[in-house]
């Protein structure tokens, strides 16, 4: 009986997908459905954006500047020379390049840190990236590279006139050269 129930007199089971449907239904229903798919979208780009918002924060919580370690905002400037600077080739190079006077400028504030006076630094002819400093009080001069750290040559420079002093040369020496990295020559 209950199977019977369910039968309507006089109307067949596939009577409801027999139905025709309007041509306002159909666009209504296409209408509908297309702002799903849009709704659909606009939800799944939010995700991924909202995603790879989380997965940014993470990294750099991990990797960002910690809370103790300060943060630099200082701009370093290359210090300018301030000693006389000799060049005995001006005429055939064309003057004075902006790394050989950084150079100069810098190894010049090496020489101050260590508690030597520079009075001038010459480029000699023939040369491509030799200066030789001089010094006040000594007779000498200091051979030496643009090709090295500025520091380490004067350090290097510094330590040969120390030698010179224990080995009872004093301030009389003709150069010291200090290009070679591990070496340093007197005359």
């Amino acid at each position: 009986m209950k199977r019977n129930a369910r039968i309507q007199s006089g109307r067949t089971i596939a009577e409801r997908r027999e139905k025709l449907e309007t041509a306002s239904e159909r666009a209504e229903t296409h209408k509908r459905n297309r702002t799903k798919q849009i709704l659909r979208i606009t939800f799944t780009v939010i995700g991924f954006i909202a995603a790879a918002f989380f997965v940014i924060y993470i990294i750099g919580l991990l990797f960002g500047p910690r809370e103790d370690e300060p943060i630099s905002n200082t701009i370093t400037v290359k210090p300018s020379p301030t000693i006389e600077v000799i060049d005995e080739a001006s005429s055939t190079t064309g003057g004075i390049t902006s790394r050989m006077k950084d150079y100069i400028g810098q190894a010049e504030v090496d020489f101050r840190d260590l508690g030597y006076n520079p009075s001038k630094a010459v480029i000699p002819n023939g040369a491509i990236r030799e200066v030789d400093f001089y010094l006040d009080g000594y007779n000498g001069y200091i051979k030496m590279t643009i090709d090295r750290d500025s520091a380490v040559s004067v350090e290097d420079a510094d330590r040969m006139i120390r030698y010179l002093k224990d080995a009872g040369r004093g301030e009389t020496f003709s150069y010291i050269d200090v290009r070679i990295e591990g070496k340093a020559y007197w005359k």
